[in-house]
């Protein structure tokens, strides 16, 4: 694994296989919900990335896995529609949570990384977990009750923008 915005000039097959097995893992819940769901006519709100949406070097693997919870998405909506089930996510930006830290970036590393987000989101900073929570409740509250099969970008205009 490289640094953070590294170029990856080769890439593990199985590191991509096992990236891509983390992320479809909601494939297996989505199937063991799916009656339950149905009969309660729920409601699926998927947690994808900005990454789903927009290409950044570096992390290609991620890219992938995430634009694979986006496809899995809008599918999942049109299988689901016909039985009043729905199915969303959101493609959060940076948003402000220990992932990066347990993922290694120790607490200098943290904060240049931050800081840089000011940077590649439009509104000038990275979010936070609030908003990204309002979001998906929004989604799975009877207030979306005609929305499925979106992917809704919750990134601060980073989708929009797409900067390094």
């Amino acid at each position: 694994m490289t640094q953070w915005g590294e170029p990856q000039p080769t890439y593990c097959v199985s590191d991509i296989c096992f990236i891509l097995s983390l992320q479809l893992s909601i494939y297996h819940l989505t199937m063991l919900a799916v009656p339950y769901l149905i009969q309660s006519k729920g409601s699926i709100v998927n947690v994808s990335s900005v990454n789903g949406l927009r290409s950044f070097a570096g992390v290609l693997a991620y890219n992938i896995s995430k634009s694979a919870v986006d496809q899995m998405t809008r599918t999942t909506a049109l299988e689901l529609a016909g039985a009043g089930v729905r199915v969303n996510a959101i493609n959060p930006g940076v948003i402000i949570t220990e992932l990066h830290k347990r993922g290694g970036l120790d607490d200098k590393a943290y904060q240049v990384f931050l800081e840089h987000a000011k940077t590649t989101h439009a509104l000038g900073r990275p979010g936070k977990a609030d908003e990204a929570a309002h979001t998906i409740a929004f989604l799975a509250s009877d207030a979306a009750s005609f929305i499925t099969g979106a992917t809704l970008p919750v990134d601060g205009g980073r989708h929009a923008l797409c900067p390094r």
